[in-house]
């Protein structure tokens, strides 16, 4: 059995090319061998040993940019004290009222709420004009009818 035979070495030679933590190699080893198992004929039986090193190799690099990219809740609350307490719980209330809101922007038209969007992450009137292939003056336009339409409640 390939298992058996090549576990224990696929997994050091991992260890030896990738400075990561156990959790990482053994994902990246049991993605290797899943990949093997899914399609066994795409590698020779001789090549079986370096074709596994090289997909987990590669694989816990992949892992480990994407655990590097990907800012968890306790390492920023680590790097910037106090950053929790600046987040508010809304009550039942404001939780109605924006839900209502919400609910509200998906009766404009699909243009506006594309806009509204785009605004509401923080894009400016440029990026916006921008990106949905408008004049500055559209967006602006777009921008007053869905904010106008909106306030009358309708």
């Amino acid at each position: 059995m390939l298992y058996a035979r090549f576990a224990n070495r696929l997994e050091r030679i991992v260890r030896l090319d990738v400075s990561a933590p156990d959790a990482v190699i053994e994902d990246a080893c049991q993605f290797a061998w899943s990949r093997l198992a899914t399609d066994p004929g795409r590698v020779r039986s001789e090549c079986v040993l370096s074709w596994l090193a090289k997909t987990a190799v590669h694989e816990a690099i992949k892992l480990l940019r994407r655990a590097n990219r990907d800012l968890s809740l306790e390492l920023a609350a680590q790097e910037t004290p106090g950053i929790l307490s600046t987040a508010t719980t809304a009550g039942p209330e404001e939780l109605f009222e924006h839900r209502e809101r919400l609910d509200a922007i998906g009766t404009l038209p699909e243009r506006q709420q594309q806009m509204l969007w785009l605004q509401g992450i923080g894009l400016t009137y440029n990026d916006i004009a921008t990106t949905t292939g408008c004049t500055n003056r559209t967006v602006e336009r777009q921008l007053l009818r869905a904010k106008r339409t909106l306030r009358s409640g309708a």
